[in-house]
Formats: structure tokens, C-alpha cells, sequence
């Protein structure tokens, strides 16, 4: 199966570009970044918090299959309504440190949208450990159930 959700790096950049075409309007695709319940659906997490505004910051937690417990947060540093988010993430109990995020939404159509997401690592080898993960894997199929749970609120 195809993966929409489409991941570029270049070897020797610690940085990943990550695009992503949808079926829904602009509004509704920023929605599901910003609305908890639908949020802690496609993400398949709970939302312990979400503030989103200039200076707000997000914890969210999830639950591994040997039942452990994992946080992810983060602070927002730029967000403009159904355009962009620019924020921080972090896993908490990980070697992984914090890294930043820039999503971008845009209109492509009156039923369409697109996501871009660029996110940068503090290093080279932060962004090769990530990717030797099944991150693109799981990326595409958070993607997949965003499409589908959104659209049905169409």
C-alpha cells in the first residue's frame, strides 16, 4: 500500500520535510490539530492538555503495549488560525531531545488541503536514530485515521 504521507531528507541534514494531501477543507484539517477529542482520536493518545495559543504548550499521554506510560509535550510558539503552528516536542523518558516543529496548512481546493510539516533535530544523528524507528510507519497511519475520522464530520 502506497504511503500518502510523503517524508524527505537530505543525508546530511538534520532536518525532515513531511507533505501530506487531504481530503478536507483547510478549516477542518487544522481542526483536528487543535481540537483535544479529535485530537486524542487520531493520535490514539490521551490530551492531558492543549492550549492552543501564542505561548500555550500541549501534554499528551500514551499508553505502550506493555502498558508503560509515555508523555509528549511541548510548547507553542506561532499560531495563526487554519494556517500555522510552530511548536516544540518532546518525549519524555526518551534519548531523544527536544526538537521543533513547523506544520503549515494550506488550501488546495474547496474540498482539499495540504499539511507540510518541517521538523528539525539538534543533530544529524537524532534525526537517523528517528527515522531507523517506524516513524514513517505510524506517521502515515495517524495521517490515514485523520482522514477518516474528519471526514465523517463532513
Amino acid at each position: 500500500m502506497e504511503r500518502k504521507t510523503q517524508i524527505h531528507t537530505e543525508p546530511d541534514k538534520q532536518d525532515l520535510l513531511i507533505t501530506r494531501d487531504f481530503d478536507l477543507p483547510v478549516e477542518l484539517l487544522f481542526t483536528a490539530f487543535v481540537e483535544p477529542e479529535i485530537v486524542a482520536q487520531w493520535m490514539g493518545t490521551k490530551v492531558l492538555k492543549l492550549a492552543c495559543q501564542r505561548h500555550g504548550a500541549y501534554l499528551f499521554e500514551t499508553t505502550g503495549p506493555d502498558g508503560s506510560i509515555h508523555l509528549f509535550s511541548g510548547v507553542i510558539h506561532e499560531f495563526v488560525p487554519n494556517q500555522k503552528i510552530t511548536r516544540t516536542f518532546e518525549m519524555e523518558h526518551t534519548p531523544f531531545p527536544v526538537q521543533l516543529e513547523f506544520l503549515e496548512f494550506e488550501k488546495t481546493g474547496d474540498h482539499s488541503s495540504r499539511l507540510r510539516m518541517h521538523i528539525v533535530y539538534k543533530s544529524l544523528e537524532y534525526k537517523n536514530q528517528m527515522l531507523r524507528l517506524p516513524f514513517a510507519q505510524g506517521l502515515n497511519l495517524a495521517h490515514n485515521r485523520l482522514q477518516e475520522i474528519v471526514q465523517k464530520r463532513i
